[in-house]
């Protein structure tokens, strides 16, 4: 039954003269065209993610070779790094520039403990470096192998074994500032069976920070499987960076307690 309505007929035969049929070259090129990337869409990638982690990393080492140069930098970039640090991990959204300037502040700190120590045992350094390198190598390895998983109760024993770990840290801390142990490393110079309480402690925070690592790994997979936006990708890289600084300071002071005073 047609419609007798002019303004009706009116739309139709706009619609019917304004709509062209695509060609056949154009289909063509339309269909050839690669898919969308989540980068294109706005979403996390393993390529964009990797490369703020390099990012990052890169003004990490920039921070770093200013703070070897000037070591007296390292108290204020630990201080200012801490700072940040616990600003990033609050904040509900990532934000790019604070995450730099953790990365830069944590240079300077690292690159400052790295010149004292290398000052007081020759070269302890590189053999930090490669060290944490061996931990991330293998670490990675595994987990791109299915070898190595986390759980949640394992996420439980972790959690708490940190935790202990930070009262720890600070109660030893607390010893030396006042003076109560005047032992280079504190509580960790203590032996237990002739084996520095430092190395028992050094090797299960390797395991700790490894263990971490895998919890970043794990994040970032989520992250892109689930379509998670861009700008995630920066959480992704602060989290690798903390975890790598703090697995670096600890196999430096690790191996600083091996080769003994």
């Amino acid at each position: 039954m047609s419609n007798s309505n002019p303004a009706f007929r009116r739309s139709v035969a706009f619609q019917d003269s304004s709509v062209a049929t695509p060609s056949a070259q154009t289909l063509d090129e339309l269909y050839g065209r690669p898919p969308a990337t989540g980068t294109d869409t706005g979403r996390m990638t393993y390529e964009d993610t990797i490369m703020k982690i390099l990012i990052a990393f890169g003004v990490l080492l920039v921070g770093a070779v200013v703070g070897w140069v000037i070591p007296v930098l390292a108290i204020p970039g630990f201080v200012i790094g801490l700072v940040l640090a616990l600003v990033n991990i609050f904040r509900k959204k990532p934000s790019r520039g604070l995450i730099l300037a953790f990365a830069a502040f944590e240079g300077l700190f690292v690159g400052g403990i790295s010149s004292f120590f290398n000052t007081m045992w020759e070269g302890i350094v590189p053999q930090a470096v490669f060290g944490t390198l061996a931990v991330i190598g293998v670490t990675l390895f595994l987990f791109l192998s299915g070898k190595f998983r986390t759980s949640p109760r394992m996420n439980r024993i972790v959690m708490v074994a940190m935790i202990g770990y930070l009262v720890f840290s600070l109660t030893n801390f607390g010893l030396m500032a006042f003076g109560a142990t005047d032992a280079m490393f504190g509580l960790r110079s203590y032996e237990i069976f002739g084996i520095p309480l430092g190395v028992i402690l050094g090797i299960l925070v390797v395991f700790l920070a490894a263990y971490s690592l895998v919890m970043d790994f794990e994040s970032i997979k989520a992250g892109v499987e689930q379509g998670a936006p861009r700008v995630y990708g920066w959480q992704g890289a602060f989290g690798i960076m903390v975890t790598v600084v703090w697995l670096y300071v600890e196999i430096l002071r690790l191996l600083a307690i091996l080769r003994g005073d």
